[in-house]
C-alpha cells in the first residue's frame, strides 16, 4: 500500500501588493532606530536578495479557513472523489483565523473543523484537525496522512496548507515585505497498484536547542506604539545560515534512504522563503553528490506570490502540475522532492514519484 496524490488545488488571492506600495512605509530597525537609506534603496536591496517583486493579499472580508476551503474544493474536484469518503482533513497553518483589523487569533473550533463544516461533510468518522509546524506544515501534514495510510487507518486524506501572513505583519518592519497569503490542498489516497508511484521516503526534524525562537512573535519596531499587539518576527541571518546547513543534508538523507539516484530527481518543490536562500540550498544539495544543479529543477513563484508559508509548496506543485508556471512540467514517473524549513525550527522533506 502506498500513498499517491490524486487531486490538487490552490487559491491565489487576487489583491496584488507591489514593492512600490511600500515606498511610503515608515520602517525602523529592531531597536527602533531609523534606517539611513531611503525606502527606494531598501526596497531595491530587498528585491535583489529575496527575488520578490509583488505579493498577494486576500480580501479584507476573508479569513484563513475560508481560503483553505477554496483550495480544498479545487482539490476535491480534481480528484473526483466523494468527499464523504475522506478519513482525515488536516489543515496546516500557524496563526488561525485573524480577521482584518483585529488583534485576535481564532482557533476554536479548529480550522480543519471549519473546513469540514463548510464542505458539508456529514460523516463523523472523517477526522479533522490542525497542525502547527511552521512553514513546513503542509509537508508534515502529508507525512502524517501517509503514516495513517501505511498503518491502515485511512484510505483518503485531504491535506491543506493555508496562511494569511498579511494579518500578522508589522508595517514598520521591512521584513513585512516578504509575507503574503494563499492556500494549497491535496488529496492523498491509498493505492495498491503495482507501480512505484507515490511517497518513496520522508524525513522530519525539529531543532530547538538554540534555534527555537529564530521565528517568533514580537512587538512592533516602532517603539512609539503603545498597543500590545504582537507581530511575526525573525532573525533572518540566523535562519539563512541554519537552512543552508541543515536543509540540504536532510534532503540528501531522505533521498539516500529511498535508494533513488540523484540523477532521477526532476524537480524540487521547495518552500518559497527567499530566492537567494532557496537557490543556495538546492545548489548545496547537488554539490553533496558532486553534481551541478540542473537547469529549471526548482520552480519558483516567490517573485510574484511572495512567501505564503505553508501554502507555498502545494501552490507551486499545483501550478506546475496544471502547466501554469512557464515551461515547468512533471511527467508520470518523474521523481520530485518536497522540502521546507520554518518556525520551530522545523525541517522536512518528501521524495515522491509522480
Amino acid at each position: 500500500m502506498n500513498s499517491i496524490i490524486t487531486g490538487i488545488g490552490s487559491f491565489i488571492p487576487s489583491k496584488v501588493a507591489t514593492n512600490e506600495g511600500f515606498e511610503e512605509s515608515d520602517f525602523y530597525n529592531q531597536d527602533g532606530s531609523s534606517f539611513t537609506h531611503e525606502n527606494a534603496v531598501i526596497i531595491e536591496k530587498f528585491k535583489a536578495i529575496t527575488g520578490i517583486e509583488e505579493r498577494r493579499y486576500m480580501k479584507d472580508e476573508l479569513v484563513t479557513s475560508e481560503i483553505a476551503l477554496f483550495a480544498a474544493e479545487k482539490a476535491l474536484k480534481d480528484s473526483n472523489i466523494d468527499r464523504e469518503t475522506l478519513d482525515y482533513i488536516i489543515v496546516a497553518h500557524n496563526y488561525g483565523d485573524v480577521r482584518h483589523g483585529s488583534q485576535q487569533s481564532d482557533t476554536v473550533p479548529s480550522l480543519a473543523s471549519r473546513v469540514k463544516h463548510s464542505l458539508r461533510i456529514k460523516n463523523p468518522r472523517c477526522v479533522a484537525y490542525d497542525i502547527l509546524f511552521g512553514c513546513p506544515g503542509w509537508v508534515e501534514g502529508m507525512i502524517q496522512a501517509h503514516a495513517f495510510i501505511k498503518a491502515g487507518m485511512a484510505k483518503k486524506c485531504l491535506v491543506i496548507g493555508a496562511e494569511a501572513l498579511s494579518r500578522v505583519i508589522d508595517p514598520h518592519d521591512r521584513d513585512s515585505m516578504i509575507y503574503s497569503d494563499g492556500a494549497g490542498a491535496t488529496i492523498l489516497e491509498a493505492s495498491s497498484e503495482e507501480n512505484e508511484s507515490g511517497i518513496l521516503g520522508h524525513i522530519s526534524a525539529t531543532h530547538t536547542y538554540d534555534e527555537a525562537h529564530f521565528i517568533h512573535f514580537g512587538e512592533s519596531n516602532n517603539q512609539e506604539l503603545t498597543d500590545a499587539r504582537k507581530y511575526i518576527k525573525m532573525f533572518g541571518r540566523k535562519i539563512y545560515e541554519f537552512a543552508l546547513i541543515n536543509v540540504p543534508n536532510a534532503m540528501k538523507e531522505c533521498l539516500d534512504e529511498t535508494g533513488v539516484s540523484i540523477d532521477e530527481v526532476k524537480k524540487i518543490f521547495i518552500h518559497q522563503a527567499n530566492e537567494k536562500m532557496d537557490e543556495a540550498i538546492v545548489n548545496r544539495f547537488f554539490k553533496l553528490y558532486k553534481k551541478e544543479t540542473p537547469a529549471d529543477v526548482m520552480p519558483m513563484t516567490i517573485d510574484k506570490l511572495g512567501n505564503s508559508s505553508v501554502a507555498t509548496v502545494p501552490t507551486v506543485l499545483d501550478l506546475v502540475t496544471k502547466g501554469k508556471l512557464g515551461n515547468h512540467k512533471v511527467n508520470k514517473g518523474d521523481v520530485v522532492i518536497f522540502a521546507s524549513v520554518g518556525a520551530g525550527m522545523n525541517i522536512n522533506a518528501i521524495v515522491y514519484r509522480m
